[in-house]
């Protein structure tokens, strides 16, 4: 069974159809990015459990938390070991974790749902995030852009798979859609979503594959490509490459960025609400709205960074988002529909940061070991998934304290992430091509990667 795992199992003919390779990494991210629709198990579990959204919403958190770790600490696992074994460690991770977070359903202990679904699958979160994007941008040196869109776009789809799936699954177990129902049907929804989740995780495990040494895409001659302005020839490895300005440049870049767009998120059905008084039925359009917007700008918006240029983007991402988000501070409680299209916007623009950091970072450091690179980036992730909601809940129940209401709740927050993103505008400006002194000999690199086959 190890033999099938290694990288030498895994090499594709020169032959070979790189366009199947997109599906397979897609397959891990739409099951992964049920995280995303966790919010749907929120109200049922404070039911089954009997305890506050706090002590629920850590389940979210420590998943979270758990993905920018873990892809941090087995980034350079991940590229030792090739897109199959490490898609196979996250697919056990995230499966094992909800048969756990069954069990403790089932015997009513929230401890075990914090450690299977937080921690064991939030370890399954990080590795498999990380485990197809190095991967892609090798089959397709041409357009990285659009080959880590297509994969991370699930990530951001997921949810509009598994929030209706699972709402049907806990009505139909639990005999009903009122929400006594929908608690009776939690264990056999886990169950079910860790069935599902294993068999689409395996398929594109058995399909994925590492490009043959002596392959290149038809009419691509990477000797005669015009390097761009923040585009390197040259190669880091994580180790160097956490020691540069620009690793930490970008990694306040997405840090900032992903708690602007966090901050809309999580509190996307009450803000409308709050702003228009609209009803609750019309706030989860909108939070399906914005679900889209995040899934289509993580297409659309690194897809376009392959003509742009990847920081051109982010100032975009930052600086648009800028003025979108003053725009709703100043005027938005006026009109619904300047509030639904900055927000959107935005959103496109925060699922955008995720799909073309990956890009960004094989322009800057090459990518002899993107992903590890990839995955140490993504601590700023979990400091977001934190920072976001913190600040925005923390400026409503101070507003709520005050006696405010509608609008007045939102928009000092709103403000505070003006400031962020005109922060995160300044840092992706300051960032510049990665001095030669950091590059690995390229001996080295293909001493090293031979070694890895050989060892494997």
């Amino acid at each position: 069974m190890a033999s099938i795992l290694t990288r030498p199992a895994i090499v594709a003919p020169k032959n070979f159809n790189r366009w199947l390779i997109p599906p397979a990494a897609l397959a891990i991210h739409l099951c992964i990015g049920q995280v995303y629709a966790f919010s749907v198990f929120k109200i049922p579990f404070m039911t089954h459990f009997d305890t506050g959204e706090v002590s629920i919403g850590w389940i979210f958190s420590i998943a979270i938390l758990m993905l920018g770790i873990s892809s941090a600490v087995f980034g350079p696992w991940v590229e030792k070991n090739g897109p199959r074994a490490s898609m196979v460690a996250a697919g056990t991770c995230w499966v094992v974790g909800f048969f756990i977070a069954s069990l403790g359903i089932m015997t009513g202990q929230l401890w075990l749902v914090y450690l299977g679904y937080g921690v064991v699958g939030g370890i399954g979160l990080g590795i498999g995030y990380i485990s197809p994007v190095s991967t892609l941008m090798k089959w397709f040196p041409d357009r990285p852009g659009l080959a880590t869109g297509l994969a991370i776009m699930g990530f951001g789809g997921g949810a509009l798979i598994a929030s209706p799936m699972s709402n049907q699954l806990m009505a139909l177990y639990g005999g009903g859609a009122e929400p006594e129902n929908l608690v009776a049907g939690l264990t056999p929804t886990f169950v079910t979503l860790g069935i599902v989740y294993a068999v689409v995780i395996a398929a594109g495990a058995f399909v994925i594959r590492v490009p043959h040494p002596e392959w290149t895409p038809k009419g691509f001659d990477p000797s005669k490509v015009e390097a761009k302005p923040m585009q390197t020839k040259g190669n880091v490895s994580v180790r160097r490459a956490i020691r540069t300005p620009q690793f930490w440049l970008l990694w306040v870049v997405l840090f900032l960025n992903v708690t602007a767009g966090i901050g809309i998120l999580e509190n996307a059905a009450p803000m409308i609400q709050s702003y228009f008084g609209i009803t609750a039925a019309a706030a989860a359009g909108f939070v399906g709205l914005l679900s889209i917007g995040n899934m289509g700008g993580r297409f659309i918006w690194s897809t376009t960074s392959d003509y742009l240029g990847r920081k051109n983007n982010y100032m975009m991402y930052l600086g648009v988002g800028a003025i979108l988000y003053l725009l709703v501070a100043l005027f938005g409680g006026g009109s619904i529909i300047l509030f639904v299209l900055a927000t959107l916007i935005i959103i496109s623009f925060y699922g955008g940061g995720f799909s073309t950091v990956p890009a960004y970072l094989k322009d800057l450091f090459g990518v002899y070991q993107v992903g590890a690179i990839h995955g140490a980036l993504l601590t700023a992730w979990s400091a977001a998934g934190v920072a976001g909601p913190l600040i925005v809940n923390s400026v409503v129940e101070a507003g709520e304290a005050a006696g405010k209401e509608g609008p007045e709740l939102y928009t000092p927050g709103m403000f505070i992430m003006v400031g962020a993103l005109v922060i995160g505008f300044i840092a992706n400006a300051l960032v510049r091509p990665v001095s030669e002194k950091y590059f690995e000999r390229e001996e080295d690199v293909a001493a090293k990667q031979a070694a890895v086959l050989e060892e494997n």
